[in-house]
């Protein structure tokens, strides 16, 4: 009976219902069958989200950066990057790339992310400074850029917080090595993570100053295919 819990999970996901009310029925389902008071179920529920308390905080993210979108967010950071001359699509993504990678190595991971920093700012200023510079952009070259504004944010934060000693990673890495015979501390093993960080941002950051020479081409190309097209109407 126990085992209801799993039935109403697979139901509610194949009927397409909200996930977060499938997962609640399916706990309080699993706490009937098991013969739990619903005293007995909320206290459980409350000692999760207790535990579990910087989800909720990543869930009530989203809500608040839809609204700051409404209320102009995007389009005060579209009229900050038009107004720097020297910046370009490739620089602000190497800038923010060497941002998120030094706060990882510290231990500022939520410092950054795609809900809150890569898809309401960072996403739209690369797009907004590839515009000044080339123009209307391809959907595309939008596409791309999109997708490296994600890779700088995963790469540095992948790479940095292997160096931070209280990471999982590291930890993880030392109960390996002891349980091996090795006795090694958390600093020994961060330590040579900082070759690793180092060599992604290089190579990462050599991706994102050639990507302002990728978008050219493809601005300068999608624009001759566009005139050759005109130049075959007048023709005929």
């Amino acid at each position: 009976m126990t085992l209801l819990g799993i039935v109403v999970v697979i139901a509610g996901f194949a009927l397409r219902f909200n996930p977060l009310l499938v997962v609640v029925v399916a706990g309080i389902v699993t706490g009937l069958a098991g013969h739990l008071s619903i005293v007995q179920i909320l206290t459980i529920f409350g000692k999760a989200f207790v535990t579990n308390r910087y989800l909720p905080l990543f869930i009530l993210t989203l809500p608040v950066i839809g609204l700051l979108e409404r209320y102009g967010l995007k389009e005060q950071a579209l009229a900050l990057i038009s107004k720097i001359e020297a910046a370009t699509t490739g620089r602000l993504l190497i800038l923010y790339l060497f941002i998120r990678e030094l706060a990882s190595t510290l231990g500022l991971t939520a410092l950054g992310g795609h809900p809150q920093m890569v898809r309401p700012l960072i996403s739209p200023m690369a797009e907004a400074a590839a515009e000044k510079n080339y123009g209307p952009l391809p959907e595309g070259t939008r596409n791309k850029i999109k997708a490296f504004s994600a890779s700088a944010d995963n790469i540095g934060l992948f790479f940095g917080e292997d160096i931070f000693i209280a990471f999982g990673a590291v930890l993880l890495m030392k109960g390996f090595f002891e349980q091996n015979g090795i006795i090694l501390q958390p600093m020994q093993i961060a330590v040579w993570g900082i070759p690793t960080a180092i060599a992604a941002f290089v190579i990462h950051g050599t991706r994102l100053f050639l990507l302002d020479r990728m978008i050219q081409r493809e601005v300068q190309g999608t624009a001759g295919k566009e005139q050759g097209k005109e130049l075959n109407k007048h023709a005929y």
